[in-house]
């Protein structure tokens, strides 16, 4: 399946329903013509007002799509700004294990320009994470692959600072995204002071925003219906901070998938993701709003 993308640089009108109503000119976002590299992963450029130069969003389908409904997608989030494997590599370990021909999915992996935290700095222009992933990566996807393009379609995976953003993005957006799968991530934290937070949150009221045992309190009511929309499945470096989020889960009566362990490497290659992907396409998904 190649994308409906056919120009060198593409400037696009990005709207979708649900999502974060835009505050900037459609035009000054602009998205390559996607390049497939040779793992078959299809790669484009994208300039926007939300990050810093140019990143990338990386696009994976499963080999036979002609004939299908529209793909579900698992939105892979990064721990690194650009392109750093630091932790590994996620879409090698996606094509390791076949996950998208497993499950008939698409994966998505988009970049960021500076360390992702998955949240929108009070001042600065150019870390505006939340914005860029809503405003421009989502409908992008949705605008040029053959995807669901409903609630029920996006699906959020990640770990460590990206397992906190699947968890945010969700809890901030429940009607955007269906479900978000964490790993090994510091969900009790309560401070913008660990982990590269700082230079991305900037201030305590701003990080507030996004934290994460707030959020739940929030949404609780809403997050009581089956089936789970949160998921936790495991810990490499994070357990006490785990264990501490599935007992304040099991206290709001939110209802959740939960895997205390086994421990492994706090990295993408330890062999966590599947079963995250499997927990996030299993059973029936919430009913779009």
């Amino acid at each position: 399946m190649t994308p409906l993308t056919n120009c060198p640089l593409c400037l696009l009108a990005l709207t979708v329903p649900g999502l974060l109503a835009a505050k900037e000119p459609a035009s000054r976002v602009k998205v390559s013509k996607a390049q497939a590299n040779s793992r078959g992963i299809l790669v484009h450029a994208v300039q926007s007002p939300f990050e810093k130069g140019t990143t990338q969003v990386h696009v994976l389908l499963p080999k036979q799509t002609s004939g299908r409904s529209r793909l579900p997608v698992v939105y892979v989030l990064p721990v690194e700004a650009g392109n750093g494997h630091r932790w590994g590599d996620a879409l090698s370990e996606v094509l390791k294990h076949d996950l998208h021909n497993r499950h008939g999915i698409a994966f998505v992996y988009p970049t960021f320009s500076h360390l992702p935290w998955y949240a929108d700095h009070p001042s600065d222009p150019t870390i505006r994470q939340e914005e860029y992933f809503l405003k421009v990566v989502v409908p992008f996807v949705e605008k040029t692959y053959p995807v669901v393009k409903a609630a029920r379609g996006r699906l959020l995976v990640g770990f460590s600072k990206s397992g906190w953003g699947a968890w945010s993005l969700l809890l901030r957006h429940p009607k955007t995204f269906a479900r978000a799968a964490a790993w090994d991530a510091p969900l009790m934290t309560d401070k913008p002071n660990r982990y590269g937070m700082g230079p991305i949150f900037e201030t305590q009221e701003n990080f507030e925003r996004y934290q994460i045992t707030r959020l739940l309190k929030q949404r609780s009511q809403l997050l009581r219906e089956s089936p789970p929309r949160l998921i936790l499945t495991g810990y490499g470096n994070f357990h006490d901070q785990h264990k501490q989020a599935h007992s304040l889960l099991k206290a709001l009566q939110i209802s959740h998938i939960y895997r205390d362990g086994p421990r492994k490497k706090h990295a993408w290659g330890s062999g966590w993701l599947p079963e995250a992907v499997k927990c996030l396409t299993s059973g029936n998904l919430p009913k779009d709003n």
